[in-house]
């Protein structure tokens, strides 16, 4: 083989995308499918990266009703796995105008901790506009 020619691994990403109501039923819903759902990836129960992503996602959904319900629109939750590399979990709601964003004075404050949260547990996150409308709070976990 000439070095041009070296084989490389084929790359998976496996992707889940679900609506849910925006209610506190639909944010723990999402925490559970996404559970089953790392779960049939090979992401079993109780493990380290499967506990932190739950904890993920129940932190951006419950943000997601709470701060970013439009009465009528649901929110979604969208993973994309690379085994054995990254987990991106996507939330997105319709509401564009209030856009998560970490306060010093969280700490201190009786509400307003997931952000802190989700910043000590996700590798990384950011917060993308979503179009036609909304924003998508996008957290990402290395699994290297």
């Amino acid at each position: 083989m000439t070095p041009s020619q070296t084989r490389q691994e084929p790359v998976t990403v496996r992707v889940f995308t679900q609506r849910f109501s925006s209610t506190p039923r639909g944010a723990r819903l999402a925490r559970r499918l996404a559970l089953h759902q790392l779960d049939r990836w090979g992401v079993p129960h109780g493990s380290a990266p499967s506990d932190t992503a739950a904890q993920i996602v129940a932190e951006l959904a419950a943000n997601a009703v709470t701060h970013g319900r439009v009465p009528g629109r649901d929110f979604e939750l969208t993973l994309a796995y690379e085994p054995g590399c990254r987990l991106r979990i996507d939330v997105s709601d319709t509401r564009t105008e209030r856009r998560p964003a970490l306060s010093p004075s969280a700490l201190l404050s009786e509400a307003g901790r997931g952000l802190l949260l989700v910043d000590a547990l996700a590798s990384r996150w950011e917060t993308l506009d979503r179009l036609p409308v909304g924003k998508t709070v996008r957290a990402e976990l290395d699994l290297l």
